[in-house]
Order: structure tokens, then sequence, then C-alpha cells
């Protein structure tokens, strides 16, 4: 009798020690479980941001580009202009020393509207007969290329659109790394599916966690 009592007890330990094991072998597996849910939707929304910030910044070169071929084409046409505006005023400065009104007359309505202001003023300064006057129109304060301006102002936003989809690169390529430390926590958490031994178990998931509380403070950053 006193050993059918004792084996008895010996199961229902054996039973309550089963038990205790199953409840904490269940823990982990929802920890696990959470785990691998967050690591599923995290990855899918840094896979996402990433391709998302690898369009801008192709969208971003490409519209440098484009300003940048148009930067050049306004500074040939400025070029165009001021050696136009230059052959012009000169001849028009030998028609004005040999007192050919006609021709002079001729030159000026050839000139460009925006180079016949600046013109009309330089006359105003005497420089026929003022030597302390500027050489020419060039020299004046008020003259300006407007496609000149124009070229400079298409090339710094050029200038400004490669830098935004450099920026744009470099805040994809940190999702891929994000994206990579969150591979790295789903292998763990699969991995530690396969050991029965809860301390080396329970020591792979906190790695994990570690790993994944790092990738979710470098998702909160990327860009700043």
């Amino acid at each position: 009798m006193p050993e059918r009592v004792a084996t008895g007890e010996i199961a229902e330990r054996l039973h309550d020690q089963r038990a205790a094991k199953k409840e904490s072998n269940l823990a982990v597996e929802i920890v696990e479980g959470l785990l691998l849910a967050i690591v599923a939707v995290t990855t899918a929304w840094s896979g996402y941001q990433s391709t998302l910030w690898d369009s801008r910044s192709v969208a971003s070169y490409g519209g440098s580009s484009k300003l940048r071929i148009a930067a050049q084409g306004a500074q040939t046409t400025a070029g165009q202009q001021m050696l136009y505006d230059s052959t012009t005023f000169n001849e028009w400065l030998v028609a004005a020393q040999a007192n050919n009104t006609a021709l002079t007359s001729f030159l000026e309505r050839r000139f460009r509207p925006e180079y016949k202001t600046v013109f009309d003023a330089w006359l105003q300064t005497d420089p026929l007969k003022n030597p302390n006057a500027p050489p020419g129109p060039a020299f004046m304060p008020q003259y300006s290329n407007a496609s000149a301006a124009l070229a400079q102002r298409l090339d710094k936003e050029a200038t400004a659109a490669f830098d935004a989809g450099n920026h744009a690169r470099e805040i994809g390529d940190e999702y891929v790394r994000v994206t990579v430390l969150l591979a790295v926590v789903l292998f763990l958490t699969a991995l530690s599916q396969r050991f029965d031994i809860r301390k080396v178990r329970l020591g792979i998931i906190g790695t994990a966690l570690a790993v994944l509380t790092y990738s979710m403070f470098a998702l909160a950053t990327v860009g700043t």
C-alpha cells in the first residue's frame, strides 16, 4: 500500500512538472509569436519605405538632369546674345565715330530690347565726350542678361535636386539596413524554436528582442 502511495505521489509530481513546463513553454511561444508578428509588419513597412525613397531618389536625379540640360541651353543662349550685343555695339561705335547717323540708327533698332534699355542709360553718360563714362553698356550697373540669370537659377535648382536625390538614396539605404536587422530577428526567433532547453531558448529570444529594439530605434530615427 505505501508503495502505491509513493508511486502515485511521484506520478503526480511528474504531472505537475510537465504542466509547469508546458505553461512555461506556452509563455515562450507567445513571445515568439508576438516577435514574428511584429517583425513581419515592420519588415513590410521598412521594405515599402526603402522602395519609396529609392523611387524619390530616381525622380530627383531625373529632375536634376533635365534642369542641368535646360541650364546649359540657357547659358548657350546667353553667350550668343552677349556675342550679338558686343558685335552690334562695336559696329555702332565705328558708325558713331564716322558720324554715320543712318547706320547708328539702324543698329540701334537692331539692339535687343533688354540691351537697348541699358544702351540708352549708357548714352546718358555722354560716353563719346565724357572720359569717365563706362566703356560700354555691358559695364553699366543696369546691365544684365535674362538668359544668363535663368541659367544660373536652373543650375542651382539642378544642384538642389541632385542633393535631394542623394539624401533620398541615403534614407533608402538606411531602410535596407533596418530590413537586414529585422531578418536577423526573424532568424533568431525561428532558431529559438529548435531548442527544448529553456535557458538557451530564452537567451536567443533575448538577443532577438535586443536586435528588434535597436531596429525599431533605427526606424524611428531614419533621416534625422
